[in-house]
């Protein structure tokens, strides 16, 4: 599918080692169990609380349905199925950057990618081959479902 831009599951390895900024949010530190991916991400705790050590599912993609045009705009009152249902945290938000690593040699280049949810701010570092489909100014869907074990 064309839409999903990533898709690993995720342990959180630190958080907020630089203290807690805000009452309501958490930033996270983690690391992706496929791609070795670092993501840093800020998370709404008091809707969503996380613990060290937990590990999640981590979707990233460009609209919910795969049955229709995405719009570019969410709309809560639409309760036809969607990927959304699978998941238990969603944020959408725009990719507001993207970098390349000046430390990564031509056969091994990393890619930043960085969105913004409405202040909430993402960081998703690694192989460029995971990141190829990030565009600058892209509106992007973030699903997360906690994984038991």
């Amino acid at each position: 599918m064309g839409d999903i831009l990533f898709e690993d599951i995720f342990d959180v390895k630190d958080i907020d080692p630089d203290g807690q900024k805000f009452d309501r949010v958490s930033r996270l530190f983690c690391e992706s169990e496929s791609f070795k991916m670092d993501l840093i991400l800020d998370v709404n705790t008091q809707i969503y609380p996380m613990a060290l050590g937990d590990k999640f599912r981590l979707l990233i993609c460009t609209k919910l349905r795969d049955d229709q045009a995405d719009d570019n705009e969410y709309n809560p009152l639409d309760t036809s199925p969607s990927r959304a249902d699978q998941f238990e945290y969603v944020m959408h938000g725009r990719v507001y950057r993207i970098e390349g690593d000046e430390t990564a040699t031509e056969s091994a280049s990393n890619l930043k990618a960085y969105v913004s949810f409405g202040g909430l701010l993402m960081r998703l570092h690694g192989d460029a081959n995971n990141l190829f489909g990030f565009k600058q100014d892209a509106n992007v869907y973030l699903l997360m479902k906690k994984l038991a074990f």
